[in-house]
């Protein structure tokens, strides 16, 4: 029998034998009860003292380990840091992080172009992928923008025109007006009598004076004076000055009018032009199935469909605008890593909009009760025009695409961006977000 066990038993016949409603016959005398209770209490010091060294051999334990682990840990690099990287001259830098998986994007200003790596990732050795990015001047008489004859002349970020003496303006488009033909006041003079009219005159102490209305300006023809209409959208444009519309201004005898394009309507203060909200105001023909975007003069009926299924991936749509992956079996690692969601965005802009500008943003947030990721990454996974955008981290959870090239409209651009999660260095799920931009063919 196990010695403890035994002494319990043994404890428990002695002290039965002191129980009133036991009996005496068969109980042990006085001394041995003694005896047994002293051997009792040698055998609970015996285990007090095993369980005491016991407990104290496993914090001895516990200490070394604690000392190595922690040696262990101050002997690695906490953290893989890349060296500090520069915007380059006449460019931007976007991205001030510098730890590993983190991305670094360059672009240039207008009248430069990139040489080198417009993206560069932080390896795990603390170096950075691609090559120095460096901003080189372009030569902005490529494109030929000087029109009837004009020679283009480079300079710094710009160009200028020298025009033939029979054209002015930016480009040489606007014929330069001529002096009018001396001619007799009579009907040759005034044949336009909206853009031309003859003088408000009255003699002042043997003086005559004239003076025309507003929006005329007084022109000599021989021996007499005319009104001639002034035309305001050439004189403004042509003096560089503010636009006096927001689209084409047309000339009236005396003043101006404002007009819009198709699709617009013009505003309250007669020179800005205001679209035309198709979807609000029901003046569309896109089908129930479909969604109604208001666009830049125009809108467009989306549907967007979840891609055909292909291996062990397939989608189903769960909102007019999101498709959601089917549960993955198991031990299929392609369909774990393809995107859990895929949600589709539009979004209307105008022409030649000045970069940088964001556009869109992404975001992560835990499913109550289940520990969030600890680290985001960002990339732009495909589309039409990738070379015009660049993706980088806001903050923790979020990441922001960035328009970084001008588009010029009217067209339709596409960008994918992706959206990958991990925990403690482990891949967890990927996002996509399908941005589709509708460029207008006006500045506004």
């Amino acid at each position: 029998m196990v010695p403890g066990i035994q002494h319990s038993l043994f404890l428990y016949l002695v002290l039965s034998c002191f129980h009133p409603s036991q009996a005496a016959q068969g109980c042990l005398n006085r001394q041995k009860v003694l005896t047994a209770i002293r051997q009792m209490q040698q055998f609970l010091r015996g285990q007090e003292s095993r369980f005491t060294d016991g407990i104290r051999n496993m914090k001895a334990k516990l200490s070394a380990l604690q000392v190595s682990v922690s040696k262990l840990t101050a002997d690695q690099p906490s953290v893989t840091l890349c060296p500090s990287l520069e915007a380059p001259n006449h460019g931007k830098k976007f991205g001030s992080r510098y730890r590993m998986d983190h991305e670094v994007h360059f672009v240039c200003q207008p009248g430069y172009q990139l040489i080198g790596s417009s993206t560069r990732v932080c390896q795990p050795d603390g170096s950075w992928t691609g090559e120095n990015a460096n901003c080189t001047e372009m030569n902005e008489c490529v494109s030929n923008p000087c029109q009837n004859g004009g020679i283009c002349v480079d300079a710094v970020n710009q160009y200028t025109c020298s025009c033939p003496n029979s054209w002015t303006g930016r480009h040489c488009h606007y014929p330069v007006q001529t002096a009018p033909v001396a001619v007799e006041w009579s009907a040759s003079a005034l044949s336009d009598l909206s853009f031309s009219r003859k003088p408000r005159c009255a003699k002042v102490e043997r003086t005559q004076h004239c003076s025309c209305d507003a929006g005329f300006h007084m022109s000599v023809i021989s021996e007499d004076s005319v009104c001639q209409d002034v035309n305001e959208c050439e004189v403004f444009q042509l003096g560089g000055l503010a636009r006096l519309c927001m689209h084409t201004c047309v000339n009236i005898p005396g003043s101006y009018r404002c007009t819009c394009p198709p699709a617009y309507k013009l505003h309250n203060d007669g020179r800005s032009c205001d679209d035309i909200d198709e979807c609000a105001t029901l003046q569309h023909n896109c089908t129930r199935e479909e969604t109604c975007i208001n666009t830049g003069g125009g809108f467009q009926c989306v549907n967007p469909q979840c891609p055909e299924p292909h291996g062990n991936v397939s989608y189903v749509k769960t909102s007019p605008f999101q498709c959601e992956r089917h549960p993955c079996p198991m031990n299929s690692k392609s369909c774990h890593h393809a995107a859990k969601t895929i949600s589709f965005h539009y979004l209307s802009l105008p022409s030649k909009l000045k970069p940088p500008v964001t556009l869109f943003r992404m975001a992560t947030a835990a499913a109550p009760g289940r520990p969030g990721p600890d680290s985001l990454r960002f990339g732009i996974a495909g589309g039409s025009n990738q070379g015009q955008f660049v993706v980088q981290r806001s903050d923790r959870q979020t990441g922001e695409l960035i328009l970084v090239q001008s588009l010029n409209g009217p067209c339709i651009v596409e960008v994918d961006v992706d959206m990958s999660e991990y925990l403690d260095r482990t891949f967890q799920a990927k996002h996509m977000s399908k941005v589709t931009l509708f460029i207008s063919a006006n500045g506004f």
